[in-house]
């Protein structure tokens, strides 16, 4: 029973070593793939990596955006790679609707990546009668009061007279005074 249990031990362990450099090969060609990220935010269209940090003639490399109807580099639309050595990026703006393809070389002559992007059309936004209300009544019921919020007063935010405070002082020493009168008359003895 313990030998089987050693074998057993023993040849996941083997198993396990032998996935190891598959595992790592995979990780690998995984990394070559994603060696650009491209983005899009409305026409504008930009690359990003960091495969081409080393200068040439002071450049980094170029980033080509090529239409569905180019077929090399030199065709597409062109830009500088600018960045530091940990990160480097080119952008277009101005790109129609379409699917492009977005090609990285480095300045030493090598291929970063290449990605295909699809830029969207930009929906202009109609707004209604309804969504004008809205937004106004949004706008309205997020505003901040000027005052701020007077903590102290419970939040209360109306300024009183000198007169409502006076009348408010006398209704207090009237209500201390009738409650003092009528704890002395209880205190004393009733006589009958």
């Amino acid at each position: 029973m313990r030998m089987t249990q050693m074998l057993v031990r023993s040849g996941l362990t083997v198993a396990a070593a032998a996935a190891l450099p598959l595992t790592l090969t995979a990780t690998q060609a995984a990394a070559v793939n994603t060696a650009i990220n491209v983005t899009t935010s409305g026409t504008t269209v930009q690359v990003t990596t960091s495969d081409c940090a080393t200068r040439s003639n002071g450049s980094m490399g170029n980033a080509s955006l090529l239409s569905s109807s180019q077929a090399n580099f030199a065709q597409g639309r062109q830009a500088t790679l600018s960045g530091t050595s940990t990160s480097q990026a080119a952008a277009w703006s101005s790109v129609t609707t379409g699917t492009y393809t977005v090609i990285v070389v480095c300045a030493d002559g090598t291929t970063a990546g290449t990605q295909s992007v699809t830029v969207s059309p930009v929906s202009s936004p109609t707004i209604s009668a309804t969504a004008t209300a809205t937004a106004t009544a949004t706008a309205t019921s997020t505003a901040s009061p000027s005052r701020g919020v007077m903590g102290g007063m419970g939040g209360g935010t109306k300024d009183y007279g000198a007169a409502t405070y006076a009348a408010g002082g006398v209704l207090v020493a009237a209500g201390v005074g009738a409650t003092v009168w009528v704890l002395r008359r209880r205190a004393k003895p009733h006589r009958l």
